[in-house]
């Protein structure tokens, strides 16, 4: 172990140095946050992110954290604009550009293209006065703190220091349009981050696909309705349609005797556990699990308990919840 300290002293020296960075940047932002927010809320198209080497690998990231939290962007490759790829820039855009030193040549033709055709421009940078600097609409300054690298040269804290400056504009806009978890859904729809935001209806079974018999129904049909529908599970609903009760495999057992002579209403267990079908399917597996239930109706809330859905356990475990 002793022979690793030194990388671990070194690891530490390394994300100390960002951390200091990144406070003096957040002490240091001043009135040209605010221009350059007023900006990206004004355009009525989208925001064009552009940068070149390890600048561009921040900008393709800020451009998609950017998308996906309600701020229509795209990222556009300097060298490629110069090759045809301007044309996806248009007058409603705004052009959010990036350089550490600010005096990348590959940015020129961008930067001349949104000066010709009177794009806003934002850049950020550590340098306000070099050639990006001198013609942004507004520069959003960068401390000149030198690198975690120990040498100087390799981007470190500046790169920490652009990508934290990027998550600063996309959550001030997020957070202006009041951008909420169900929006933030919609654009992630796969993968843990979507399932852990479905909702029950999303997962649920509706229509014919819900097991459902009336109070009056026979067992045997009640029954049948549990083998085809294959959940489990019946529900029992009042001549108003709204939920009486739910029969599962316990109330079967329970009424073994005589089990076919009797009505649904005779074996069903009244007042079943429900869930809003707006909750979010997380919420409803907290439920199952607390009660120890395979099963929950959906219904709506503060209105009459008239079943919207089933949602199952495996319906939840499918999307990787549980």
């Amino acid at each position: 172990m002793t022979s690793k300290t030194p990388f671990i002293d070194t690891a530490r020296r390394v994300i100390r140095t960002e951390a200091d960075a990144l406070n003096v940047l957040a002490d240091g932002l001043d009135d040209s946050f605010r221009t350059a927010i007023d900006l990206l809320l004004n355009a009525t198209g989208r925001v064009i992110v552009t940068g070149i080497g390890k600048s561009g690998h921040i900008a393709r990231k800020i451009a998609a954290t950017f998308a996906s939290t309600g701020t229509p962007a795209q990222f556009v490759h300097p060298a490629e604009a110069s090759h045809g790829d301007l044309g996806m820039v248009t007058s409603a855009d705004v052009v959010l550009a990036i350089s550490n030193s600010g005096e990348a040549p590959e940015l020129a033709n961008m930067v001349a293209f949104s000066r010709r055709f009177e794009i806003p421009l934002v850049g950020i940078t550590k340098a306000p006065k070099s050639a990006l600097g001198r013609e942004c609409d507004v520069v959003l300054q960068l401390p000149d703190l030198g690198e975690a690298c120990g040498t100087g040269v390799v981007p470190t804290t500046s790169t920490t220091l652009t990508l934290a400056m990027g998550d600063a504009l996309a959550v001030a806009l997020m957070e202006h349009r009041d951008f909420t978890a169900e929006h933030f859904r919609d654009f992630h729809p796969g993968g843990k981050l979507g399932a852990k935001l479905s909702r029950v209806r999303d997962l649920m079974h509706t229509g014919s696909a819900m097991p459902l018999v009336d109070e009056t129904t026979p067992m045997a049909d009640a029954l049948i309705e549990i083998s085809q529908k294959s959940l489990g599970v019946v529900g029992v609903t009042k001549a108003d349609g709204t939920l009486a009760g739910i029969i599962t495999d316990g109330d079967l057992r329970r009424h073994m005797e005589g089990l076919l002579s009797l009505t649904a209403a005779d074996v069903m267990t009244t007042s079943p556990t429900t869930i809003d079908s707006a909750a979010l399917a997380e919420e409803a597996v907290a439920v199952m699990n607390a009660r120890k239930i395979t099963c929950v109706f959906a219904v709506e809330a503060g209105a009459p308990q008239t079943p919207q859905g089933i949602l199952h356990i495996h319906d939840c475990l499918r999307v990787g919840l549980g």
